[in-house]
């Protein structure tokens, strides 16, 4: 388990304290309707942190050539599961090192918040090893005050209610979250760390990386798209 991280409730548990048994019931939401709109259908695509394939499908059906990958064999079981014949690949994103580029890469759920610098360099550094010159980097950043707005919740439509219960700071701008998932049956929690970054820290961060904002996919500005800076 990372440091700071952890999980409660039945069934397998992700190193950041992800319970693979929700992400196999949550529902997808508008995820690959941004995604379709913001690069050309049939591209190639790496998914890194897939999960259980709540995006993979759905992508998978609309054209897209989809490699995901996750730490978790778990999930990618699951994933397999759900999108017969996918192909996958075992990883923590920090050390991938396939010997292809994609079109697209995708960063999603949050990732780029993780608490330590020198991880989110990586994670960066990964998206940009492996996407073309001419291709692009989709990545979901937290929304504006989004660790302030707490107690929060949201009805998702596979039935969970989702609840952010608190946000506590933990040392040098780092927050601890709490996340709540009651299904009508059972229930998980979720324990992980996150840190906050303005706009202009984030595309600082990016720029570090060897990428560049191209735009701002959605009105919260929680969907990047960038493009990689020439070597």
């Amino acid at each position: 388990m990372r440091e700071g991280h952890q999980g409660t409730g039945p069934g397998a548990i992700t190193p950041d304290g992800c319970a693979v048994e929700v992400y196999r019931r949550l529902g997808v939401g508008t995820e690959p309707d941004v995604i379709a709109s913001a690069v050309p259908a049939g591209t190639s695509l790496l998914e890194l942190g897939c999960g259980a394939g709540r995006v993979t499908g759905p992508l998978v059906e609309r054209g897209f050539a989809v490699t995901a990958v996750d730490e978790s064999e778990e999930m990618l079981e699951a994933v397999r599961e759900r999108v017969p014949g996918a192909e996958t690949v075992r990883s923590p994103i920090e050390s991938l090192a396939l010997e292809r580029r994609f079109d697209v890469v995708m960063l999603a759920s949050y990732l780029v918040h993780t608490a330590e610098h020198r991880e989110r360099q990586a994670l960066l550094e990964t998206c940009r090893d492996h996407v073309r010159d001419d291709g692009c980097v989709l990545i979901q950043r937290e929304g504006e005050n989004w660790h302030l707005d707490v107690p929060r919740e949201r009805r998702d439509p596979s039935g969970c209610t989702v609840r952010i219960l608190s946000a506590d700071p933990v040392g040098d701008g780092v927050n601890s979250v709490v996340a709540e998932y009651v299904f009508p049956d059972l229930r998980w929690t979720q324990t992980f760390r996150s840190r906050p970054l303005s706009k202009e820290d984030f595309e600082r961060h990016l720029g570090e990386a060897g990428l560049a904002v191209d735009a701002y996919l959605t009105d919260d500005g929680t969907w990047v798209r960038a493009r990689p800076a020439p070597r």
